[in-house]
């Protein structure tokens, strides 16, 4: 996965706004046989964004060039089912670089920010009002500081605070995966190790 720093970013979105989104239907299973995680992107939501004959499905919102962006709004209870990392490679692959919406998946939380994809929480309220504003204006942007870990609809200045794992934030600010955190502190650990007093 490219290693990418997150630190503010405005973008328009692109509205999903489907309840129990579950993994298989982010990335359906038989295409989990690549051994790169590059090329994902181009099977996300497959089985939504084509037919069964293999022609695009227009009434799709991926296939609508109305909307786009580098962030998805999801609906609530988003990356549900198996654990499959596939499916956040895919959705990262794609070109977003967060997923909002009410409710994660704990594994799917934990896959997205192990992977450089910011998931943001907020109110039941407020992502209905995201998806309205979307529908009716496909330029609505909004804004995402990640040091200040705000998120504010810029047409509307609503604002809210999301949380995130302070580890995980620093390794989204600093674009680093945990083998490269490690890394960083090389030189500390290497410090520590030889001023460590062992027990005769």
């Amino acid at each position: 996965m490219p290693k990418v720093k997150f630190d503010i970013l405005e973008s328009t979105c692109v509205p999903l706004p489907f309840e129990n989104v579950d993994t298989d239907q982010i990335i359906p299973a038989r295409f989990l046989i690549a051994t790169s995680r590059q090329g994902f992107g181009d099977n996300l939501f497959r089985d939504w964004r084509y037919t069964k004959t293999g022609e695009k499905n227009s009434e799709f919102v991926l296939n609508n060039p109305k909307y786009s962006g580098k962030v998805l709004v999801a609906g609530k209870n988003f990356g549900s089912g198996s654990s499959r990392e596939h499916a956040v490679w895919a959705i990262f692959d794609y070109g977003f670089k967060a997923v909002v919406s009410s409710f994660f998946a704990d594994i799917f939380m934990g896959n997205a920010l192990n992977n450089g994809l910011l998931p943001i929480v907020i109110s039941e309220e407020l992502l209905k009002k995201l998806h309205d504003l979307i529908l009716k204006d496909p330029s609505t942007k909004v804004k995402i500081d990640l040091e200040k870990q705000t998120f504010t609809i810029l047409s509307t200045r609503d604002t809210v605070k999301f949380g995130i794992n302070p580890y995980k934030k620093e390794c989204l600010l600093k674009g680093l995966d945990d083998i490269d955190f490690l890394l960083s502190m090389k030189s500390l650990i290497t410090s520590y190790e030889n001023n460590k007093i062992i027990p005769k």
